[in-house]
């Protein structure tokens, strides 16, 4: 492998498992650029006031940051990251006293919450690096309440895969074949956003599980 082929590798690596100094210099930037797809993301959950939610997978943790400015009650937060987990929890640190957030190392294929916890949840940019998304989405829906919702973002695929550093780990999915995982797992697409007019502009799929039956 080549040196340049080392360098996007090496940051490939950073963005599915962001660790040591790079890693902190990855959640910075993860945090600027990510933030508009977040920030549509958590609008699109639009936590309702007492509302349990979570993001999995928070990275830099600015999905931390917008739903614990909603009105959500309890945020939780889902990670694979050490240095991700400990940065969180220094910057979160009032929230975690006062018992508003909860911090967890885990993956989406084995979430570290009891069935039923949740009103709601987000997950960008996390799909790119699980090799089976049933498991995974059968997680989702385990964790969800009766009638939750779950915002997924991720990017154009055609957009994706014109990238130096996707080749070197990250699963490209069409968004069809992930919305059709979501439904497989009980988790049906009920809306469709983008992130912005261009063609190639961030996905969000808007899933709702079933209510329960009165």
């Amino acid at each position: 492998m080549d040196l340049l082929s080392r360098f996007h590798s090496g940051v490939a690596h950073q963005l599915s498992h962001p660790a040591g100094l790079a890693g902190r210099a990855i959640g910075r930037r993860l945090n600027k650029g990510n933030r508009p797809a977040v920030a549509q993301a958590v609008a699109a959950l639009a936590p309702f006031e007492g509302a349990t939610v979570a993001d999995v997978g928070f990275g830099g943790g600015v999905g931390l940051e917008l739903l614990l400015a909603s009105d959500a009650e309890t945020v939780h937060g889902v990670e694979v990251s050490t240095e991700m987990l400990r940065a969180a929890r220094k910057r979160f640190a009032f929230d975690i006293d006062a018992e508003r957030l909860g911090l967890d190392a885990g993956s989406m294929s084995a979430l570290p919450l009891p069935d039923a916890t949740l009103d709601g949840l987000i997950t960008t940019n996390t799909i790119y690096f699980i090799a089976d998304l049933a498991p995974a989405f059968a997680e989702l829906a385990r964790v969800l309440r009766p009638g939750g919702v779950a915002v997924l973002g991720l990017g154009d695929p055609e957009k994706m895969r014109k990238s130096s550093f996707t080749p070197y780990g990250f699963v490209i999915r069409p968004v069809e074949e992930v919305a059709a995982a979501l439904a497989a797992a009980g988790l049906p697409v009920t809306d469709h956003q983008r992130v912005g007019d261009d063609p190639a502009a961030y996905h969000l799929l808007v899933a709702t599980s079933p209510a329960a039956p009165r």
